[in-house]
């Protein structure tokens, strides 16, 4: 079985979307304003896009506000062709420990992220759908420590339960996450040193 490439995939659903005369409206889930640099930085070219952040897993609060500060604070400073707006989910911390009850030490990458990627793409498909708009997907795929795979068919799942198009992608390829640094020491973008649950911090360990 072939290797899907997913920029290849991405790079044929622009193409198709740029075609038309309207411009394509896009929900991006973010991760973080590093991650989202590159994506919008990219993105923002073919799509009005929509912002969406809703990370229940983030650990402690203060560091879940920081975040959503930064993600703001990129949107109002980087330069876009398209529109790009914000929404802020629900920090709704009950939900996602459900979602990982029993999974508490599995390693990083592992089931115990499986299912938070499940949880927040779920949500994404669902606001998506709610604004009526027509494609959906997140930053999360810019990461060298994520599983490109993973997401994406946890993302076309959700989209066919939902009636929204997953947009397919791997944001690293093309240089994206070495450009996600670059964007990230240009607008002095916090960069935290874990993914953002209490079970990847260094020192919880």
């Amino acid at each position: 079985m072939n290797k899907r490439n997913y920029q290849r995939e991405l790079d044929a659903v622009i193409s198709d979307a740029v075609s038309k005369p309207e411009v394509p409206t896009l929900l991006l889930h973010s991760c973080c304003a590093p991650c989202s640099s590159y994506v919008l930085e990219y993105l923002t070219q073919y799509f009005d896009i929509t912002v969406f952040y809703y990370n229940p897993n983030i650990y402690p609060e203060p560091e879940y506000a920081h975040r959503v500060e930064e993600i703001q604070r990129l949107i109002a400073e980087q330069p876009a062709r398209h529109t790009v707006k914000f929404i802020e989910g629900p920090f709704d911390t009950p939900r996602f420990y459900a979602a990982v009850k029993g999974l508490e030490h599995e390693p990083e990458g592992g089931a115990r992220c499986h299912e938070c990627f499940r949880l927040r793409l779920e949500e994404a498909a669902k606001m998506a759908r709610q604004l009526n708009l027509e494609y959906f997907t997140t930053t999360l795929t810019i990461s060298p420590l994520k599983n490109a795979d993973v997401l994406n068919v946890l993302g076309e799942e959700f989209g066919r339960k939902y009636g929204v198009k997953f947009l397919p992608s791997d944001f690293k390829k093309k240089g994206g996450y070495l450009r996600s640094i670059e964007l990230s020491k240009e607008y002095g973008l916090y960069r935290q040193n874990y993914c953002g649950c209490v079970f990847s911090r260094p020192q919880e360990k």
